[in-house]
């Protein structure tokens, strides 16, 4: 695994006639590595959809190429937010006109308690700040792995299965992108469901990985169900790089496709990094879509 902090460094292994091939490109401009290819129009606005989950109505935003397809499509697993820290709306303002543009039909779910779920359940945040005032850092952690493993993973499910379900989607062509708490969701989807063809992990745990082991051991297991090639991304000050490159040397141990990706130090500070995904769609563009693209076979 190679890792350059402040450098483009891509560590990639494919399997070819059952050979582990190893290719790493160090030192090149993101935007001369790959070129943008903006190949569709897409809708304007949103379409907004229910989503049943237990005894949940979540509410979802739904962007879509201009056609009739079928496209490919991505599910969006967001982060944690809470009451105090909630969901900014132009989030998934910023992504989905995005994704369409390429191409892609891409679901944003709002988990409960969040977003336009605010009325539904309560939040991942909120459960988690609970349990961090009432039994500390250990209480916390647990509650994270089983909102994680349960309900939180139980909603993400039933949003890939409603985008299945889509005439405009092509089935077999789905992957998921997930960002810090919805990256870690991302990887337990992954290896839950071999249907989905990728995943890319922004910032995927990085606020958790040096204060819970029990997540750590987790996500190094479940790569190890994922037949889905992955990318791991992190700016250089996330709150913590350590996740991806750990994932990822996982993956490569068990011969497994993957890309890893440390990009320069993005804003003032560790938030910024984090929320790379949204404030600099320009630094990942072509990347994540050429990686999308070569797995989802567009």
């Amino acid at each position: 695994m190679l890792l350059c902090r402040g450098h483009v460094v891509y560590q990639h292994v494919m399997r070819c006639a059952g050979v582990v091939l190893f290719i790493s490109i160090v030192g090149l401009d993101a935007a001369a590595a790959w070129p943008v290819a903006a190949t569709s129009q897409a809708a304007a606005s949103p379409q907004v959809l229910d989503v049943r989950s237990g005894a949940l109505t979540l509410r979802a935003q739904l962007w879509r190429p201009s056609g009739s397809g079928p496209f490919p499509a991505v599910l969006f697993n967001h982060g944690s937010y809470s009451t105090d820290d909630p969901l900014p709306p132009s989030d998934p303002e910023t992504l989905g006109p995005v994704f369409a543009r390429h191409g892609y039909v891409f679901l944003w779910l709002h988990r409960q308690g969040t977003g336009l779920s605010s009325a539904q359940g309560v939040s991942d945040g909120d459960q988690m700040a609970r349990a961090l005032q009432a039994e500390g850092v250990e209480g916390r952690n647990r509650v994270q792995l089983q909102l994680l493993e349960n309900e939180q993973l139980n909603e993400a499910a039933a949003a890939l299965a409603r985008l299945r379900a889509r005439g405009d989607v092509d089935g077999r062509r789905i992957g998921v992108v997930g960002h810090s708490f919805g990256g870690s969701l991302s990887v337990l989807m992954a290896a839950r469901d071999p249907e989905i063809r990728a995943a890319v992990i922004f910032g995927g745990a990085a606020g958790s990985w040096n204060q819970s082991a029990e997540l750590r051991e987790r996500l190094l297991a479940a790569v190890g169900h994922m037949s889905a090639p992955a990318f791991f991304i992190h700016a250089a000050n996330d709150y913590s790089t350590a996740p991806g490159p750990a994932l990822a040397a996982e993956m490569q141990r068990l011969g497994k496709p993957y890309l890893l990706k440390i990009y320069p130090a993005f804003g003032a500070d560790a938030g910024a990094g984090h929320n790379l995904v949204f404030r600099s769609v320009r630094t990942w563009e072509a990347d994540v879509f050429a990686f999308l693209d070569a797995h989802l076979g567009r």
